[in-house]
């Protein structure tokens, strides 16, 4: 879950791999629900960029996420396929390859049983790959992608004196995004998008987002999820190749005054050694 998601695609879409038409590198990271023990918490790097050819990209990606007593590591490559449509739209179609590395420390976790066999097993740990696909139509205003991240479900078991029990599923994920940048005036740009996710055996969820961009530098905007949560967005360029940003999440749901909301922070920086492969502003 990222709330910044426009600028952080490719951890969701390889078909987003290149698009930024220059080398670029991306870093983020997320603390979700801050004041509750073992709450969530995501760390990546994030690196793409086009070919000569420019009718493909590649790019790669390292994410850490923390969740209670499991530590999940993803390792994977990023390449897209992009055909020009027009002068000015592109379609990608992408692959993403990776290695899924998942800890489980059942024994860690507090107030347990101390007869329940389950929590007495050793620290579980799997290593499994995985493979994705995605879609992504762009130009420079405009952005549509569709992806399942993860084909492969993964599943973790453990042995106990009664037999095999699953304690870890990981199934896959349906994603649509999409948004669009409205020119209001020479100094002022309005971006709506959207994200919607599904996933089997849990209900549909989405965001919605309204970013302005004031002088091509600053972004400030709000943004809503369905699961009752609200987000103020900031994000500044610093320089043609480096911008920072921030989000705050609060949430309305039954964690509101249980926790300290969730805080994301992003950098990112285009490696672009001559002036005129300088795209500014990014919108997406």
């Amino acid at each position: 879950m990222y709330t910044m998601y426009m600028w952080n695609m490719l951890s969701v879409n390889p078909g987003y791999a290149g698009s930024a038409d220059v080398l670029n590198a991306t870093v983020v990271s997320r603390r979700q629900w801050v004041g509750i023990a073992g709450a969530p918490t995501t760390s990546g790097l994030l690196v793409h960029t086009p070919l000569r050819a420019r009718s493909i990209g590649i790019g790669g990606s390292v994410i850490d996420d923390r969740i209670g007593p499991t530590r999940s590591t993803q390792v994977a490559g990023d390449f897209a396929y992009r055909i020009r449509m027009n002068e000015r739209t592109r379609l990608a179609f992408g692959l993403k390859l990776g290695m899924s590395s998942l800890r489980m420390d059942l024994p860690s976790v507090p107030d347990t049983d101390v007869n329940d066999p389950i929590y007495q097993v050793a620290q579980r740990s799997s290593l499994t790959p995985n493979f994705g696909f995605g879609v992504f139509y762009w130009n420079r205003m405009a952005y549509l992608g569709l992806s399942i991240p993860k084909l492969l479900n993964t599943e973790l078991f453990t042995t106990t004196e009664t037999g095999k029990v699953r304690v870890h599923r990981s199934i896959q994920h349906l994603l649509l995004m999409g948004g669009h940048v409205f020119r209001l005036s020479d100094d002022l740009h309005f971006r709506p998008s959207f994200s919607v996710k599904a996933t089997l055996g849990a209900p549909l969820s989405g965001d919605l987002s309204a970013n302005f961009l004031y002088l091509e530098k600053l972004w400030a905007g709000l943004a809503y999820r369905t699961s009752k949560d609200l987000s103020a967005i900031l994000s500044y360029q610093l320089s043609q190749q480096l911008r920072a940003g921030y989000a705050y999440d609060m949430t309305f749901s039954g964690l509101q005054g249980k926790q300290g909301g969730s805080h994301e922070v992003m950098l990112t920086y285009d490696f672009a050694f001559t002036k005129r492969l300088l795209r500014s502003p990014r919108y997406f």
